[in-house]
């Protein structure tokens, strides 16, 4: 597995320094989480700039960081899934700053806001994810409803849970608190553990599949099938008060 080792002490020494300065004093809509044991992969999550098809998305990215860092550019990846002429179906991001335009003097928040502000105005002149391309300068609305349906499938922006050692302590006792309507948080992986600086929120959470949420499932179903059994039997009573009437008149 990577370590700082992978770094050099000087390369460590100033991107401890900057990653604190993230932690203090954070880029508008974006939270930084690092594993102090390996700063060669930096994770954020990225709030969906107002006013685009990302608004009230959340989207969960990654910088890694080469051993010839910063002299090469670190390479960027969405881990949540997004329709964007600039990334990939695998996640890659295509910027500049981190191909051509890299200068060795840009620091981590350079690059960030860069990211960020990539989902305010896409390229589609390079694009990595063809499609969006074409779909962006043909008719703007149906990549824009496109880009909305992804975000609100893959990128809903949920409440943030707890700090990790708050969370492991909580699952430890068997007990895991959470704000009302906010789904489970997501298990922590190895990628993402231990995580000393903020926790970061999942991309998406799977559906709870507690016995207590099949248990009310499975009561709504039932009470639904009393129902219609209710209302054929009521039917049933109606078509034999019906048939003894045709019997009558016929007597008539």
């Amino acid at each position: 597995m990577a370590t700082n080792e992978n770094l050099p002490p000087i390369v460590i020494k100033q991107l401890a320094k900057e990653l604190k300065n993230l932690d203090d004093s954070p880029p508008e809509g974006i939270e930084v989480a690092v594993n102090d044991d390996n700063f060669s992969t930096i994770y954020a999550d990225i709030e969906g700039p107002a006013g685009t098809p990302y608004e009230n998305g959340l989207f969960r990215m990654k910088l890694i960081l080469s051993q010839d860092f910063p002299q090469s550019p670190p390479k960027g990846y969405f881990l949540t899934k997004i329709f964007h002429p600039n990334i990939a179906l695998n996640g890659e991001i295509c910027v500049n700053t981190l191909k051509k335009d890299w200068n060795p003097s840009l620091g981590l928040r350079h690059v960030l806001v860069v990211v960020r502000c990539l989902l305010i105005e896409p390229f589609p002149e390079s694009a990595l994810n063809e499609q969006a391309g074409k779909m962006l300068l043909e008719n703007y609305d149906e990549y824009a409803r496109h880009a909305r349906l992804l975000t609100g499938i893959h990128a809903k922006l949920k409440p943030k849970i707890k700090s990790v050692k708050a969370l492991i302590s909580d699952q430890s006792n068997g007990v895991v608190q959470g704000q009302k309507n906010s789904a489970p948080p997501l298990p922590l992986t190895s990628n993402m553990a231990p995580v000393t600086n903020k926790a970061l929120t999942g991309p998406e959470q799977p559906i709870p599949t507690t016995e207590a949420a099949i248990c009310g499932t499975t009561t709504l179903i039932s009470s639904g099938l009393k129902k219609v059994s209710g209302l054929s039997q009521v039917q049933q009573n109606d078509k034999k008060k019906i048939d003894a009437r045709k019997k009558s008149l016929k007597r008539l």
